[in-house]
């Protein structure tokens, strides 16, 4: 029922090949489902399935990704599926961005490893796993800019497959380097940006008994489109106006892009959200490619920004995240430091610790609304794709909130709050 196919040229791949790229041209290859079959089923059929399985002991079923299967991977039987109990991640009501506008965030960095990751990681490893029964696997690799190689690191763990993952040297919080060493991966530090360790990476997957990892590998897709499909049940099975997706690789909006389209096939929604790719200015390819009407993508380097999870220049993921952007009549945004900082803030202050990532998408939906991009009564999603424990000291840089100090006694306590001291020595 699934297959790859080159969103260039149109050849097709097996989907447990291996196979990153496209023999004939290279171009990206994108998992392609057989639709039409699954349109046989009734959306009301569905429906009742995702319900039961939310309440089912199986270990599969409780997955947010597998609960889906037949969306995902039906070819892959239930001895190779390789799951820490990922998805299933809160969608809950965020701080207002304009007046009339509905906006919600979808938490997905409460995951295994703490970031997003962990959906499009259990497809591909579970998939690694039925092809290293067909031939010689030696090891799982992937760049990094932190929580890439924490998810491969741990699904890879549970599998029992070697992983490599390739690091830029003193780029990634001090948390997302741990993970990584402590599930037994082999990390090897880079001496540059993560675009640097792309590159090696890319010629490293190339060599027999290597799989890549990274976003460009069409599998990661299957799961990452999960969201999309939580995002919608958790709505009643309807779609928002408009989902904002922090945006480096761009794998994660074309992922969200093919999970919607897929509602809308079988009935489930009755049309597509606008996406947003929100990036930073310090690394915004994307949004300057639209400048251009996505004619082209010029690399860039990316700059020093808090964000370090989306401080890529030159995304792999370009010709997916334009098609995706196009389709369904998104758009993008880039925001500065000070930006970023203020939508981690407004964020923590309603209850949700923020990653960087997910402050920058935030303040991109907040210039949109402001400049009327996302209108009055609109719905909106801002996906959260990190955990922001992962990044404390980055948090704790930009803190104004800082502990007080007091003996232990109460009177000094009540004083230090400014509370009244009657009758306290």
């Amino acid at each position: 029922m699934t297959s790859l196919c080159c969103i260039e040229c149109g050849r097709a791949a097996r989907v447990f090949s291996g196979a990153v790229a496209c023999a004939r041209c290279g171009g990206l290859l994108d998992p392609v489902r057989d639709d039409a079959r699954l349109v046989k089923t009734r959306a009301a059929t569905w429906r009742a399935l995702v319900a039961r399985r939310a309440s089912s002991a199986d270990e599969i079923d409780r997955s947010g990704v597998w609960t889906f299967r037949e969306w995902v991977l039906p070819e892959l039987g239930a001895k190779d599926v390789v799951t820490l109990g990922e998805g299933r991640t809160p969608l809950v009501r965020g701080p207002a961005i304009a007046p009339k506008v509905e906006l919600w965030v979808k938490q997905c960095g409460q995951q295994p490893t703490g970031s997003f990751k962990d959906l499009g990681m259990t497809v591909l490893v579970s998939a690694a796993r039925a092809i290293a029964r067909r031939r010689r696997l030696d090891a799982l690799v992937c760049a990094s800019t932190g929580d890439t190689s924490a998810a491969l690191a741990a699904y890879g763990a549970r599998a029992g497959l070697p992983v490599v993952v390739l690091l830029p040297k003193g780029k990634v919080s001090p948390a997302q380097l741990l993970q990584p060493l402590a599930h037994g991966a082999h990390v090897v530090e880079i001496d540059g940006d993560f675009d640097a360790c792309m590159r090696v990476v890319r010629e490293l997957g190339a060599r027999a008994g290597i799989l890549l990892a990274n976003s460009k590998n069409p599998l990661r897709l299957l799961g990452q489109a999960t969201v999309a499909f939580e995002i919608a049940r958790d709505l009643g099975w309807r779609a928002p106006d408009v989902v904002v997706v922090p945006s480096g690789n761009l794998g994660n909006v074309a992922a969200m892009h093919s999970g919607f389209s897929l509602l809308r096939s079988l009935r489930l929604i009755d049309r597509l959200p606008r996406l947003v790719a929100a990036q930073v200015a310090a690394a915004d390819p994307l949004h300057r490619a639209r400048a251009r009407g996505y004619a082209t993508l010029e690399p860039m380097t990316a700059g020093e920004t808090l964000a370090t999870a989306i401080r890529i220049g030159d995304p792999v993921s370009f010709p997916r995240a334009r098609r995706a952007l196009v389709e369904s009549g998104g758009t993008t945004t880039s925001v500065d430091e000070d930006a970023l900082k203020h939508g981690m803030a407004a964020l923590d202050a309603h209850g949700l610790l923020s990653c960087p990532q997910t402050g920058a998408a935030f303040a991109g939906a907040r210039r949109l609304a402001q400049d009327g991009t996302i209108r009055r009564g609109e719905r909106v999603v801002v996906v959260s794709t990190a955990s922001g424990l992962k990044f404390v000291e980055a948090k704790a840089a930009v803190q104004t909130n800082a502990p007080l100090a007091a003996p232990a006694r109460l009177g000094a306590v009540l004083e230090v709050l400014g509370l009244p001291r009657a009758g306290v020595a």
